[in-house]
């Protein structure tokens, strides 16, 4: 009965899992950066490195289980139209694994970077042939995880130009900030005109923030200034932030779901893009943002641990969907 019982929860193991090694590592890169920005000195980034890519590497051994004894699950989840957009959490894993290694191991950064972005580009052009080509996908179908892909490429040069692949760096972002346009006038679109999103994938909405706030830590890397186009982009996803903020009591409201990760990559991202605007400004204002938008973070972490180990023991995880 056990055995049936596991094996039928393997089965359903959802690709979105992997979004927690996404949360798990932001987490680690902001508070790598807060430590640097308060000057302390600590191994919270070494321990906080460690368990993303522990993490990682389990949920990497149980969706690989799957792979070999469920493939026509794997191919259900690829040809669906949200699931199939967080494919690329997997490379987007390796990506920021090799940013939260950069100061501890070199060596482990350039094998992650590299695989993560020959990942990265695999997915993104399986993700937008089937968009190209679809038969199934209809409007209602976009939600911010489609943002995904795209939030991927601008992350290949945050470690990519300190590895000193430049031309690199600038393909994928260029990449990343096209589709981010495209993407964004189309989920406007979307969520003006159209049905309201389903209540579990309400907490993708944060995902929004994430293009703007990768994109400007990743210009910092490939320009070393911050001129008008890197404020924009700080500004914009600073707005997205806010008018995510304001709408707090709805998302409290929500019972728990796998989603719920999507809360914490996007506040990663704009925690750390705010500790990177005070290191170039030294302007309060932003320490005090960065600081509180971690404090928020770190909170988000500690309550989505413990709600999805709750909700695993539960068995309410890796069920059949009706």
């Amino acid at each position: 009965m056990n055995t049936v019982k596991k094996e039928s929860r393997l089965e359903n193991f959802p690709i979105s899992f992997f979004s927690i090694v996404m949360g798990l590592s932001g987490i680690t890169i902001a508070w790598t950066k807060a430590l640097h920005v308060y000057e302390m000195h600590s191994s919270l980034h070494t321990i906080l490195a460690g368990i993303a890519a522990a993490t990682f590497l389990l949920l990497l051994m149980i969706y690989g289980t799957k792979v070999a004894r469920y493939p026509e699950n794997v191919i259900k989840e690829l040809q669906h139209p949200v699931k199939l957009s967080f494919f690329p959490t997997i490379s987007i894993s390796f990506l920021l694994l090799s940013i939260a290694f950069l100061e501890i191991s070199p060596k482990a950064t350039l094998y992650l970077w590299v695989m993560g972005t020959i990942l990265h580009l695999i997915f993104t052009l399986f993700v937008i042939n089937s968009w190209m080509h679809h038969k199934h996908f209809k409007v209602n179908h976009i939600n911010p995880a489609w943002f995904i892909p795209a939030v991927g490429n601008v992350l290949v040069p945050v470690a990519g130009v300190p590895l000193g692949f430049i031309d690199v760096s600038w393909f994928f972002f260029s990449i990343g900030i096209m589709f981010w346009i495209i993407l964004m006038t189309i989920f406007f679109n979307r969520i003006l005109f159209h049905d309201p999103l389903d209540k579990h994938l309400l907490p993708t909405l944060f995902i929004m923030i994430a293009p703007p706030a990768v994109s400007f830590i990743a210009y910092m890397r490939l320009s070393g200034v911050i001129d008008h186009f890197a404020i924009v982009l700080y500004f914009m996803a600073l707005f997205l932030t806010l008018l995510l903020l304001s709408q707090a009591a709805r998302f409290i409201r929500l019972p728990f779901f796998l989603s719920w990760w999507a809360y914490s990559f996007p506040l990663a991202a704009i925690t750390i893009a705010s500790f990177v605007v005070f290191d170039e400004t030294n302007k309060a204002v932003y320490l005090w943002i960065a600081s509180g938008l971690l404090a928020l973070l770190s909170m988000i972490v500690v309550v989505l641990v413990y709600r999805t180990f709750l909700a695993i023991k539960a068995n309410g995880i890796c069920i059949p969907e009706h």
